[in-house]
């Protein structure tokens, strides 16, 4: 990889790579510089002879915008560059790149499983079983073979479109993601290594859009989503999937005319704040939630809890009846024998 983004073209292609000198005239000996990003076509006359001794020119991309001071680099980030005969700039606005989607199919594949799904089994002790089905089938949530059976978030838009699913591991004791030694995520369309596929977020949980008319409740992670919609189920709950995630223009036109509340982790109330910005004109309403700022100690801010972990502070019944099966296994032998008494 090139440290510079500006640097001269390769010789890949032989001396068909060398232009025509602009200064001596000699074929062959010229050397354009290239944008390592490939948003700046530089005119012809932007690069380096080759006879350094007997011509010498060599004229960079700092050279070209010290003469251009109307053009900066940072000013085009999102359009193109190219020239006219006069090596005039004219910029040309990208064609819009068309999203890939997956088969449904795929997807149904990995609905199953959940046995070996570690963050199914973090929610069976903390929700119960029932809930954690209800939260894998309403979200569409699945299990891969990857790291032994990791969840996959499904991004499915509000057309039912799949995008892709984010597969992402979990320590199935406390419900927290796998950083070590390395993270655990990936995408579904790479493990498949689907040719010329073009990912185009959504937000999780979008295609419940198409059939929700509630205020909608936007958070960070696939996993607050789930756990939060258990406990007030009366919001349709959103994840952008991360800080950043897809929160972006684009991506929140599917929120037009809703009413919608963020609730970022602690410590992205801020960065949160100044992005709502962007849903200002697109939603009926936007409202910043600092519940968690107000009641959160500083050692919580610290380690950037999310409202589901404040949820799951109150022990539910589920999590204290799991305790005490750890404590004493024979408890869940004759739990099992009552069920199936029941179901006789």
């Amino acid at each position: 990889m090139n440290e510079y983004r500006f640097h001269l073209q390769k010789y890949k292609a032989g001396r068909n790579t060398k232009q025509t000198c602009p200064q001596c005239g000699r074929r062959k000996c010229f050397v354009r510089y290239v944008d390592e990003e490939g948003k700046i076509e530089f005119p012809d006359y932007v690069g380096r002879c080759d006879h350094e001794d007997s011509c010498g020119y060599h004229y960079t991309p700092k050279d070209f915008f010290r003469d251009n001071p109307d053009l900066k680099p940072n000013d085009f980030e999102n359009d193109t560059w190219r020239y006219d005969k006069t090596n005039k700039p004219v910029m040309v606005k990208p064609e819009p790149e068309v999203p890939s989607f997956m088969s449904t199919d795929i997807m149904r594949k990995t609905l199953s499983h959940y046995d070996i799904n570690p963050l199914y089994q973090f929610l069976c002790k903390t929700i119960g079983k029932d809930a954690a089905n209800r939260q894998f089938e309403h979200y569409k949530v699945g299990t891969s073979k990857k790291w032994g059976g990791a969840t996959v978030f499904w991004q499915i838009d509000k057309e039912g479109n799949i995008r892709s699913g984010k597969i992402m591991g979990y320590n199935p004791k406390d419900g927290h993601r796998i950083k070590e030694p390395m993270p655990q995520v990936c995408w579904v369309h790479s493990e498949l290594k689907l040719p010329d596929f073009h990912l185009k977020q959504c937000l999780f949980g979008e295609h419940l859009l198409a059939t929700s008319s509630a205020t909608v409740m936007l958070v960070e992670s696939e996993k607050t989503c789930m756990i939060a919609s258990h406990f007030m189920p009366d919001f349709l709950w959103l994840a952008t999937g991360g800080k950043d995630g897809c929160f972006n223009e684009e991506t929140m036109q599917v929120l037009h005319n809703r009413d919608v509340i963020l609730m970022p982790d602690l410590g992205a109330t801020e960065k949160w704040t100044k992005k709502s910005a962007i849903l200002t004109p697109i939603t009926k309403n936007v409202t910043i939630s600092n519940v968690l700022e107000k009641m959160a100690t500083d050692e919580q801010r610290g380690v950037g809890l999310d409202i589901s972990d404040f949820l799951l502070m109150q022990e539910t019944k589920q999590m204290i009846l799991q305790r005490m099966i750890e404590r004493n296994p024979a408890l869940q032998l004759l739990i099992d024998k009552l069920q199936l008494e029941l179901v006789e």
